[in-house]
């Protein structure tokens, strides 16, 4: 067996049962939830696979992107949650996903004890597709949620409301239809996906109940859009991209051009840097602020994000750079005129307090 394999597909591969304990942090309304996933792998004699090419082994065997997963998540006290031959499909579900309203009051973002269908990678709920894109047909898992206190406004989250007497969740897969894995998608799939995570990023934002959310969105659609990179028509900056340098097979009327590739990647980290500001991480809202000033100087969104973030993190000199900029290219424009005056008044203030400093040490 090759070395490389995941213990837990050893586990599997070999008869024996192996309990697999994963820790990772997953997004919801009110900020970033701590996961604790165990999963007690099943026997392939013991398993009932409801899925398509399913070697032993093989990566077939656990959701991929776009596979619509039957699943059920369920609070493990509720009797409710046990698992029942009869109250389910006995092949995997074709349904659609229904769009659930995401909520701030639960880490969970779907109808607890009932059977609901997900797609993979649409951002639902980003812990149960975390759990799941581990996890083969029929396996069950249980979570512990708890908030991350090291993140600006975790302090005052409170766990939800079905966590806060009962912190073990249940995740069962019953099945999934086949998906893919991002280098077995066309180019017109991968786009696809890019813009459907734009479009939801900026619906969340919009709400503005969901900026976490929305920050996943655009940040899952810079994973996918880089993988673009090599479009076959002109190489990018090779120093902003950080993908392979070999080109995907393309299908030429849905290929970007190199201008199409860059200005889509500066809007969004321009979008992402806003969410950023919003949520109080300045330092990240700088960098992206700047790789979208970079990949495109023309645009004044933009520029006034680096400035504003440049100025939270106290770099006021290129504060001052980005709000000239910005007035370059937009004359007379009353947020570059507003906070160039701002800037103004604050670097008066602290060059008075300085000067008052510094006449106490030689007076």
């Amino acid at each position: 067996m090759d070395p490389n394999t995941p213990a837990d597909i050893q586990d599997v591969c070999s008869g024996n049962q192996g309990r697999d304990v994963t820790s990772f942090v997953s997004v919801c309304p009110s900020g970033l939830w701590g996961v604790q996933q165990t999963l007690m792998r099943k026997t392939r004699q013991d398993q009932h696979t409801y899925s398509v090419n399913n070697a032993s082994g093989s990566s077939d065997d656990f959701p991929k992107m776009g596979s619509l997963c039957k699943v059920r998540v369920s609070l493990k006290e509720d009797p409710e949650g046990l698992s029942s031959e009869s109250d389910v499909p006995a092949e995997p579900s074709q349904e659609e996903p229904i769009p659930y309203p995401r909520s701030n009051s639960s880490a969970l973002q779907v109808p607890l004890g009932d059977w609901t269908t997900l797609r993979l990678g649409e951002g639902q709920c980003d812990v149960t597709e975390a759990c799941i894109e581990r996890m083969r047909a029929q396996e069950t898992c249980e979570i512990l949620l708890s908030p991350v206190g090291d993140v600006p406004g975790a302090s005052s989250i409170q766990p939800p409301a079905e966590d806060q007497e009962r912190s073990t969740v249940s995740v069962e897969l019953h099945s999934f239809t086949p998906g893919k894995d991002t280098w077995e998608m066309s180019t017109g799939e991968k786009l696809d996906w890019v813009r459907f995570h734009k479009e939801r990023g900026g619906a969340r934002f919009r709400s503005g109940e969901d900026l976490w959310g929305a920050a996943d969105s655009y940040s899952r659609a810079l994973k996918l859009l880089i993988t673009l990179y090599a479009l076959g028509r002109k190489k990018v900056d090779a120093e902003d991209c950080e993908c392979p340098q070999t080109p995907p097979d393309v299908d030429p009327p849905l290929l970007l051009s190199a201008s199409e590739y860059m200005t889509l990647k500066a809007e969004l980290h321009s979008n992402l840097s806003l969410c950023q500001l919003k949520l109080g991480q300045p330092e990240k809202a700088r960098a992206n602020a700047a790789k979208a000033t970079k990949l495109e100087p023309g645009g004044p969104k933009a520029w006034y994000r680096l400035g504003q973030a440049c100025q939270q993190v106290n770099e006021l000199g290129e504060a001052r750079q980005a709000f000239r900029r910005l007035l370059e290219l937009q004359p007379e424009s009353p947020a570059a005129l507003k906070a160039l005056k701002e800037l103004a008044s604050r670097e008066k203030e602290t060059n008075t307090q300085l000067a008052q400093r510094l006449s106490k040490m030689f007076s």
